[in-house]
């Protein structure tokens, strides 16, 4: 049986990723790093509360098999751009620089659909960066999927993305060919692919968009 590590476990799709893990029979143990207690009790469950910015002071605890990376946040509820991308790359990055250390064979990370290092759009190019380092490092096995505007219950309300949501349900039958990989998706069903995938044990970096996305998490 494996251990698996998360950072994003209170979050849209970290949240219901940890309830997966926690119900599995595949995992023993389930380690989430988080800034303050979640309140989750579990007898699998270890939880450590983390100054991010402080690695050197739980750098010992990243230690397992697969490592899920669900952070994320937004631009205006960072505060700022660098303030994002502390989020969106800095944190990734600086755990899987551990993970390798400790010799973790899988990293798992969820991205966005449209994620380019090269993008002028901001949000795009940051997810593009952390894409481009994880595909630099010497994981047995990278999995990066990019969803599109995702569905679900939030904890925060986000305005521009409950308009988004809006329309784009109301226009989802337009989305078929090669534009159903921009069909909204729920939170959940990421979750799942993300469980189904890191029991594949599949080999190398693979990227995997929200249609494919969804097909994994139907199964």
């Amino acid at each position: 049986m494996k251990t698996a590590l998360i950072i994003g476990s209170t979050g849209l799709i970290g949240a219901q990723l940890l309830q997966l893990l926690l119900g599995s029979q595949e995992y023993e143990k389930v380690i989430t790093f988080v800034k303050r207690d979640a309140g989750i009790q579990h007898p699998k469950l270890i939880q450590y509360i983390i100054d991010f910015d402080k690695p050197e002071t739980y750098q010992d605890f990243v230690k397992g098999d697969d490592f899920f990376c669900t952070i994320g946040t937004t631009i205006k509820k960072a505060g700022s751009k660098p303030a994002f991308k502390k989020v969106d790359f800095e944190y990734p990055k600086q755990f899987a620089t551990i993970a390798l250390h400790h010799k973790i064979k899988q990293f798992l990370i969820v991205s966005s659909l449209g994620a380019d290092a090269n993008s002028a759009n901001f949000y795009l190019k940051t997810k593009g960066e952390i894409e481009a380092f994880l595909k630099q490092c010497t994981f047995e096995s990278v999995t990066v999927l990019q969803p599109s505007l995702l569905l679900g219950n939030r904890t925060e309300f986000r305005l521009g993305e409950k308009i988004g949501t809006f329309f784009m349900k109301m226009t989802s039958f337009l989305f078929v060919g090669s534009l159903k990989k921009y069909k909204p998706i729920e939170s959940e069903m990421v979750a799942k692919a993300l469980f189904t995938i890191a029991q594949n044990n599949c080999k190398g970096f693979q990227i995997i968009e929200s249609d494919a996305i969804q097909k994994i998490g139907n199964v």
